[in-house]
Protein backbone atom coordinates (compact mmCIF):
# COMPACT_ATOMS: atom_id res chain seq x y z
CA UNK A 1 0.00 0.00 0.00
CA UNK A 2 1.22 3.47 -0.67
CA UNK A 3 0.41 6.36 1.86
CA UNK A 4 -0.20 10.19 1.94
CA UNK A 5 -0.58 12.99 4.37
CA UNK A 6 -3.69 15.28 4.73
CA UNK A 7 -2.59 18.47 5.46
CA UNK A 8 0.99 17.33 6.56
CA UNK A 9 -0.62 16.02 9.64
CA UNK A 10 -2.38 12.86 8.88
CA UNK A 11 -1.17 9.63 7.00
CA UNK A 12 -3.55 7.37 5.19
CA UNK A 13 -3.35 5.18 2.52
CA UNK A 14 -3.40 6.53 -0.87
CA UNK A 15 -6.46 5.53 -1.40
CA UNK A 16 -10.00 5.18 1.06
CA UNK A 17 -13.21 3.33 1.14
CA UNK A 18 -16.18 5.22 1.04
CA UNK A 19 -18.92 3.23 3.04
CA UNK A 20 -22.13 5.08 2.45
CA UNK A 21 -23.09 2.55 -0.26
CA UNK A 22 -23.40 -0.13 2.08
CA UNK A 23 -26.44 0.93 4.14
CA UNK A 24 -27.39 3.85 1.83
CA UNK A 25 -28.50 5.17 -1.37
CA UNK A 26 -27.75 2.65 -3.64
CA UNK A 27 -30.00 -0.86 -4.18
CA UNK A 28 -28.73 -3.81 -2.52
CA UNK A 29 -27.88 -3.91 1.20
CA UNK A 30 -26.24 -7.08 2.21
CA UNK A 31 -24.43 -6.58 5.82
CA UNK A 32 -22.43 -9.49 5.40
CA UNK A 33 -20.92 -8.75 2.32
CA UNK A 34 -19.99 -5.30 3.66
CA UNK A 35 -17.97 -6.64 6.51
CA UNK A 36 -16.23 -8.80 4.31
CA UNK A 37 -15.51 -6.01 1.78
CA UNK A 38 -14.15 -4.03 5.35
CA UNK A 39 -12.26 -7.08 6.26
CA UNK A 40 -10.42 -7.26 2.76
CA UNK A 41 -9.52 -3.79 2.58
CA UNK A 42 -7.50 -3.47 5.90
CA UNK A 43 -6.29 -7.16 4.50
CA UNK A 44 -5.24 -5.17 1.82
CA UNK A 45 -3.33 -2.03 3.46
CA UNK A 46 -6.51 0.65 3.32
CA UNK A 47 -6.32 2.42 6.44
CA UNK A 48 -8.54 5.33 5.48
CA UNK A 49 -12.62 4.53 6.00
CA UNK A 50 -15.26 7.11 5.47
CA UNK A 51 -18.62 7.35 6.85
CA UNK A 52 -21.12 9.97 8.49
CA UNK A 53 -24.07 9.85 10.48
CA UNK A 54 -26.29 10.38 7.88
CA UNK A 55 -25.78 6.93 6.00
CA UNK A 56 -28.22 4.94 6.95
CA UNK A 57 -29.48 6.79 8.53
CA UNK A 58 -26.79 6.23 11.93
CA UNK A 59 -26.93 2.40 10.45
CA UNK A 60 -23.09 3.18 8.58
CA UNK A 61 -21.35 4.23 11.90
CA UNK A 62 -22.66 1.24 13.31
CA UNK A 63 -21.90 -1.15 10.54
CA UNK A 64 -17.98 -0.09 10.69
CA UNK A 65 -18.51 -0.09 14.89
CA UNK A 66 -19.20 -3.90 14.33
CA UNK A 67 -16.21 -3.99 11.68
CA UNK A 68 -13.36 -2.48 13.71
CA UNK A 69 -14.29 -3.95 17.17
CA UNK A 70 -10.84 -5.21 18.28
CA UNK A 71 -8.36 -3.17 15.38
CA UNK A 72 -9.35 0.26 15.91
CA UNK A 73 -5.75 0.82 15.87
CA UNK A 74 -5.46 0.03 12.77
CA UNK A 75 -7.09 2.73 10.55
CA UNK A 76 -7.69 6.28 10.54
CA UNK A 77 -11.34 6.82 10.73
CA UNK A 78 -13.22 9.71 9.28
CA UNK A 79 -17.21 10.55 9.84
CA UNK A 80 -19.47 13.56 9.25
CA UNK A 81 -22.37 15.86 11.01
CA UNK A 82 -24.44 18.19 9.88
CA UNK A 83 -26.99 16.44 7.53
CA UNK A 84 -30.12 15.91 10.07
CA UNK A 85 -31.88 13.06 9.24
CA UNK A 86 -35.32 11.88 11.03
CA UNK A 87 -35.86 7.71 11.87
CA UNK A 88 -37.88 7.62 8.72
CA UNK A 89 -34.73 8.77 6.44
CA UNK A 90 -36.38 12.02 5.90
CA UNK A 91 -34.06 15.00 5.59
CA UNK A 92 -35.31 17.53 8.17
CA UNK A 93 -32.04 20.39 8.36
CA UNK A 94 -28.48 21.06 7.77
CA UNK A 95 -27.28 21.90 11.93
CA UNK A 96 -23.95 23.37 13.05
CA UNK A 97 -24.88 25.53 15.72
CA UNK A 98 -22.25 24.32 18.26
CA UNK A 99 -24.65 22.31 20.37
CA UNK A 100 -25.66 20.33 18.04
CA UNK A 101 -22.02 19.54 17.04
CA UNK A 102 -20.80 18.14 20.32
CA UNK A 103 -24.02 16.18 20.39
CA UNK A 104 -23.40 14.45 17.12
CA UNK A 105 -20.25 13.53 18.42
CA UNK A 106 -21.10 11.93 20.80
CA UNK A 107 -23.95 9.86 18.92
CA UNK A 108 -21.21 9.13 16.41
CA UNK A 109 -18.74 8.03 19.06
CA UNK A 110 -20.97 6.04 20.55
CA UNK A 111 -22.50 4.61 17.46
CA UNK A 112 -18.94 3.72 16.14
CA UNK A 113 -18.03 1.95 19.68
CA UNK A 114 -14.48 4.52 19.61
CA UNK A 115 -13.40 6.78 21.91
CA UNK A 116 -11.84 9.62 19.55
CA UNK A 117 -12.67 10.01 15.48
CA UNK A 118 -9.92 10.91 13.45
CA UNK A 119 -10.90 13.31 11.10
CA UNK A 120 -14.68 14.78 12.11
CA UNK A 121 -15.96 16.48 9.26
CA UNK A 122 -19.01 19.35 8.93
CA UNK A 123 -21.25 17.47 6.32
CA UNK A 124 -22.65 20.32 4.72
CA UNK A 125 -22.40 23.94 6.02
CA UNK A 126 -25.17 25.78 8.29
CA UNK A 127 -26.28 28.80 6.46
CA UNK A 128 -27.93 30.07 9.60
CA UNK A 129 -24.56 29.06 11.62
CA UNK A 130 -21.53 31.30 11.05
CA UNK A 131 -18.57 29.06 10.31
CA UNK A 132 -16.48 30.71 12.98
CA UNK A 133 -19.08 29.02 15.44
CA UNK A 134 -19.06 25.63 13.97
CA UNK A 135 -15.40 24.94 13.53
CA UNK A 136 -15.21 26.68 17.23
CA UNK A 137 -17.26 23.78 18.63
CA UNK A 138 -15.53 21.73 16.57
CA UNK A 139 -12.05 22.72 17.96
CA UNK A 140 -13.38 22.07 21.55
CA UNK A 141 -13.76 18.71 20.72
CA UNK A 142 -10.11 18.56 19.41
CA UNK A 143 -9.28 19.85 23.21
CA UNK A 144 -11.07 17.38 24.91
CA UNK A 145 -9.17 14.30 22.81
CA UNK A 146 -12.54 13.10 21.28
CA UNK A 147 -11.39 14.39 17.64
CA UNK A 148 -8.15 14.55 16.06
CA UNK A 149 -8.15 16.53 12.95
CA UNK A 150 -11.07 18.52 11.77
CA UNK A 151 -12.71 18.22 8.35
CA UNK A 152 -14.84 20.19 5.54
CA UNK A 153 -16.94 18.92 2.94
CA UNK A 154 -18.22 20.65 0.09
CA UNK A 155 -17.36 24.28 1.65
CA UNK A 156 -16.78 27.36 -1.02
CA UNK A 157 -13.53 28.87 -0.85
CA UNK A 158 -14.49 32.13 1.77
CA UNK A 159 -16.03 29.32 3.78
CA UNK A 160 -12.76 27.39 3.74
CA UNK A 161 -10.43 30.39 4.63
CA UNK A 162 -12.41 31.30 7.54
CA UNK A 163 -12.77 28.05 9.32
CA UNK A 164 -9.42 27.30 8.89
CA UNK A 165 -8.31 30.76 10.66
CA UNK A 166 -10.36 29.00 13.79
CA UNK A 167 -8.77 26.05 13.48
CA UNK A 168 -6.37 24.31 10.88
CA UNK A 169 -8.62 22.16 8.60
CA UNK A 170 -6.98 19.10 8.00
CA UNK A 171 -9.09 18.53 5.00
CA UNK A 172 -11.67 19.35 2.62
CA UNK A 173 -14.08 16.94 1.09
CA UNK A 174 -15.49 17.34 -2.45
CA UNK A 175 -16.68 15.54 -5.05
CA UNK A 176 -14.03 15.31 -8.01
CA UNK A 177 -13.68 13.02 -10.93
CA UNK A 178 -13.67 13.05 -14.76
CA UNK A 179 -17.20 14.35 -14.60
CA UNK A 180 -16.36 16.85 -11.96
CA UNK A 181 -13.65 19.04 -11.76
CA UNK A 182 -15.34 21.99 -11.25
CA UNK A 183 -12.88 22.04 -8.05
CA UNK A 184 -9.94 23.16 -10.36
CA UNK A 185 -10.69 26.47 -10.73
CA UNK A 186 -10.28 27.82 -7.09
CA UNK A 187 -11.19 24.98 -4.46
CA UNK A 188 -8.53 22.80 -5.19
CA UNK A 189 -6.09 26.08 -5.03
CA UNK A 190 -6.99 27.42 -2.17
CA UNK A 191 -6.29 24.07 -0.17
CA UNK A 192 -2.99 24.17 -1.50
CA UNK A 193 -2.26 27.69 -0.18
CA UNK A 194 -3.55 26.57 2.96
CA UNK A 195 -1.89 23.48 3.33
CA UNK A 196 -5.58 21.54 3.58
CA UNK A 197 -5.41 17.86 2.11
CA UNK A 198 -8.21 17.15 -0.71
CA UNK A 199 -10.20 14.25 -0.37
CA UNK A 200 -12.28 13.49 -3.55
CA UNK A 201 -15.92 11.53 -3.42
CA UNK A 202 -17.28 9.95 -6.23
CA UNK A 203 -14.18 9.31 -7.70
CA UNK A 204 -15.98 7.00 -10.11
CA UNK A 205 -18.42 9.24 -10.95
CA UNK A 206 -21.23 7.25 -8.48
CA UNK A 207 -19.97 4.25 -10.56
CA UNK A 208 -21.02 5.95 -14.23
CA UNK A 209 -17.21 6.04 -15.23
CA UNK A 210 -16.48 2.33 -14.51
CA UNK A 211 -18.93 1.99 -17.39
CA UNK A 212 -20.96 -0.64 -15.79
CA UNK A 213 -24.24 1.42 -16.24
CA UNK A 214 -25.43 1.95 -19.89
CA UNK A 215 -29.14 2.45 -19.49
CA UNK A 216 -31.22 4.06 -16.92
CA UNK A 217 -33.11 0.97 -16.52
CA UNK A 218 -30.11 -0.76 -15.02
CA UNK A 219 -30.53 1.43 -12.01
CA UNK A 220 -33.25 -0.41 -9.17
CA UNK A 221 -35.84 1.81 -8.12
CA UNK A 222 -34.45 2.51 -5.08
CA UNK A 223 -31.40 3.90 -6.02
CA UNK A 224 -31.36 7.52 -5.57
CA UNK A 225 -29.26 8.20 -8.85
CA UNK A 226 -32.54 7.59 -10.89
CA UNK A 227 -33.09 11.73 -9.33
CA UNK A 228 -29.79 12.86 -10.36
CA UNK A 229 -29.56 14.96 -13.31
CA UNK A 230 -26.76 13.43 -14.19
CA UNK A 231 -28.26 9.85 -14.94
CA UNK A 232 -31.38 11.40 -16.92
CA UNK A 233 -33.17 11.65 -20.45
CA UNK A 234 -30.45 12.97 -22.88
CA UNK A 235 -28.22 13.76 -20.29
CA UNK A 236 -27.55 10.24 -19.73
CA UNK A 237 -27.06 9.68 -23.20
CA UNK A 238 -24.28 12.38 -23.80
CA UNK A 239 -22.62 11.13 -20.32
CA UNK A 240 -22.24 7.55 -22.19
CA UNK A 241 -20.26 9.20 -24.81
CA UNK A 242 -17.35 10.69 -22.02
CA UNK A 243 -17.75 7.36 -20.70
CA UNK A 244 -16.79 5.64 -24.32
CA UNK A 245 -13.82 7.96 -24.70
CA UNK A 246 -12.34 7.19 -21.44
CA UNK A 247 -13.28 3.09 -22.20
CA UNK A 248 -10.80 3.65 -25.05
CA UNK A 249 -8.26 4.92 -23.42
CA UNK A 250 -8.06 2.15 -20.70
CA UNK A 251 -8.59 -0.55 -23.23
CA UNK A 252 -5.52 0.70 -24.71
CA UNK A 253 -4.01 0.89 -21.73
CA UNK A 254 -5.09 -2.54 -21.07
CA UNK A 255 -6.77 -1.52 -17.63
CA UNK A 256 -10.69 -0.81 -16.35
CA UNK A 257 -12.03 2.28 -17.27
CA UNK A 258 -12.46 2.74 -13.25
CA UNK A 259 -8.73 2.07 -13.01
CA UNK A 260 -7.71 4.59 -15.46
CA UNK A 261 -10.31 7.15 -13.71
CA UNK A 262 -8.49 6.65 -10.40
CA UNK A 263 -4.94 6.50 -11.90
CA UNK A 264 -5.77 10.14 -13.36
CA UNK A 265 -6.64 11.27 -10.19
CA UNK A 266 -4.24 9.96 -7.86
CA UNK A 267 -1.84 11.92 -10.74
CA UNK A 268 -3.32 15.11 -10.10
CA UNK A 269 -1.55 16.11 -6.69
CA UNK A 270 -0.04 14.07 -3.96
CA UNK A 271 -2.07 15.75 -1.22
CA UNK A 272 -5.32 13.70 -2.94
CA UNK A 273 -6.84 11.16 -1.40
CA UNK A 274 -10.10 9.70 -3.38
CA UNK A 275 -12.28 7.52 -1.50
CA UNK A 276 -14.07 5.20 -4.00
CA UNK A 277 -16.92 3.42 -2.36
CA UNK A 278 -18.09 -0.10 -2.75
CA UNK A 279 -19.90 -2.85 -1.48
CA UNK A 280 -17.92 -5.97 -3.31
CA UNK A 281 -14.63 -6.77 -2.31
CA UNK A 282 -13.81 -7.66 -5.73
CA UNK A 283 -14.49 -4.19 -6.77
CA UNK A 284 -12.84 -3.08 -4.02
CA UNK A 285 -9.59 -4.43 -5.27
CA UNK A 286 -10.12 -3.45 -8.75
CA UNK A 287 -9.65 0.19 -7.36
CA UNK A 288 -6.37 -0.62 -5.38
CA UNK A 289 -5.16 -2.06 -8.64
CA UNK A 290 -5.42 1.72 -9.37
CA UNK A 291 -2.63 2.36 -7.74
CA UNK A 292 0.25 0.38 -9.62
CA UNK A 293 -1.18 2.63 -12.72
CA UNK A 294 1.27 5.16 -13.75
CA UNK A 295 0.52 7.46 -16.56
CA UNK A 296 1.84 8.88 -19.25
CA UNK A 297 2.41 13.08 -20.01
CA UNK A 298 0.70 11.59 -23.02
CA UNK A 299 -1.89 9.48 -21.72
CA UNK A 300 -2.78 12.33 -19.06
CA UNK A 301 -3.09 14.52 -22.26
CA UNK A 302 -5.42 12.43 -24.15
CA UNK A 303 -7.71 11.79 -21.01
CA UNK A 304 -7.85 15.43 -20.42
CA UNK A 305 -9.18 15.73 -23.86
CA UNK A 306 -11.50 13.42 -23.76
CA UNK A 307 -12.75 14.29 -20.67
CA UNK A 308 -12.52 18.30 -20.02
CA UNK A 309 -13.68 20.49 -17.27
CA UNK A 310 -17.31 20.54 -18.06
CA UNK A 311 -18.16 17.70 -20.05
CA UNK A 312 -20.45 15.83 -18.03
CA UNK A 313 -23.40 17.02 -18.93
CA UNK A 314 -26.45 18.10 -16.40
CA UNK A 315 -26.02 18.81 -12.55
CA UNK A 316 -24.39 16.97 -9.76
CA UNK A 317 -27.55 17.14 -7.79
CA UNK A 318 -31.14 17.48 -8.11
CA UNK A 319 -31.63 21.27 -7.60
CA UNK A 320 -32.73 21.21 -4.23
CA UNK A 321 -29.26 19.85 -3.21
CA UNK A 322 -27.42 22.01 -5.15
CA UNK A 323 -28.14 24.63 -2.65
CA UNK A 324 -26.24 22.99 -0.25
CA UNK A 325 -23.16 23.18 -1.79
CA UNK A 326 -20.36 25.63 -1.81
CA UNK A 327 -21.72 27.66 0.78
Amino acid sequence: MQYRTLGDQLEVSALGLGCMGMSDFYSGRDEAQALRTIDRALELGVTFLDTADMYGPWHNEELLGKALKGRRERVVLATKFGNVRGADGAFLRVDGRPAYVKSACEASLRRLGVDHIDLYYQHRVDPNTPIEETVGAMAELVKEGKVRHLGLSEAAPATIRRAHAVHPITALQTEYSLWSRDVEDEVLPLCRELGIGFVPYSPLGRGFLTGQIRRFEDLAEDDYRRHSPRFQGANFQKNLELVRRVEEIASAKGVKPSQLALAWLLAQGEDLVPIPGTKRAAYLEENVGALEIALTADELARINAAAPQGAAAGQRYAEASMKGVHL
